[in-house]
């Protein structure tokens, strides 16, 4: 399973902008690689203003940068590449509070797949995918606290050293399965912690408000 995407809630505010969305549009309506100049010209506006929110939205992770030169000439006097603007092909989602739905999708259909594929029980599939996960991403973070931020835990150590996961990235799920969303929360927290070698252990201890783990 690929490692959790980071959060969206940037990108999501760089489109609240009326004219960064139309810029947007441009760029991906184009069907490849635009130019600054091309996509000024699209939305009428000069070109550096397009650029400068052409940038903004690459570092928001909504498009992607390639540079190259158009006069289709090489070797000196061809002229520096220019920079060229596509739309990125990864999915945007965010909310508030941080929810990870689709890491939910992906590790329950993963597990079923694994379950017929090794003839073993939902639930034991389902704890073996939430922990390679888990360690995929605590991996990718390298330190506890940035695995747990990465996945929208919201952590806070509270004054007996434990450390609280103030929000449930699934929120919804859990509410209405609860045992089987506990269940995949615990295995995925026990692969980061084990991935970023922290000195904390998950366990389940549920209370309203906040995730079903806390990590002692």
């Amino acid at each position: 399973m690929e490692p959790l995407a980071p959060n969206r809630v940037t990108a999501i505010a760089a489109l609240g902008d009326p004219l960064r969305r139309d810029l947007y549009r441009a760029v991906a309506a184009a069907g490849g690689p635009v130019s600054r100049d091309e996509a000024a010209a699209a939305v009428g506006i000069p070109r550096s203003t397009a650029a400068f929110h052409l940038d903004r939205l690459a570092e928001a992770g909504l498009l992607r940068v390639q540079y190259r030169r158009l006069s289709g000439k090489s070797g000196p006097g061809a002229g520096r590449p220019a920079k060229l603007y596509a739309a990125a092909s990864a999915d945007v989602i965010g909310s508030v509070p941080e929810r990870h739905y689709e890491l939910a999708g992906e590790l329950f259909a993963s597990a079923i797949e694994r379950a017929e594929d090794e003839r073993m029980p939902v639930r034991d599939a389902l704890v073996r995918e939430a922990r390679e996960t888990g360690a995929a991403i605590g991996a990718a973070a390298g330190h506890l606290d940035e695995a747990l931020a990465a996945c929208g835990y919201s952590p806070a150590e509270d004054a007996d050293g434990e450390v609280l996961l103030e929000n449930c990235p699934f929120h919804a799920l859990a509410g209405r399965h609860t045992d089987l969303v506990c269940t995949a929360n615990l295995a995925l927290l026990e692969g980061v912690v084990e991935a970023t070698e922290a000195t904390r252990t998950p366990v389940l201890a549920p209370s309203a408000g906040r995730c079903c783990v806390v990590l002692r």
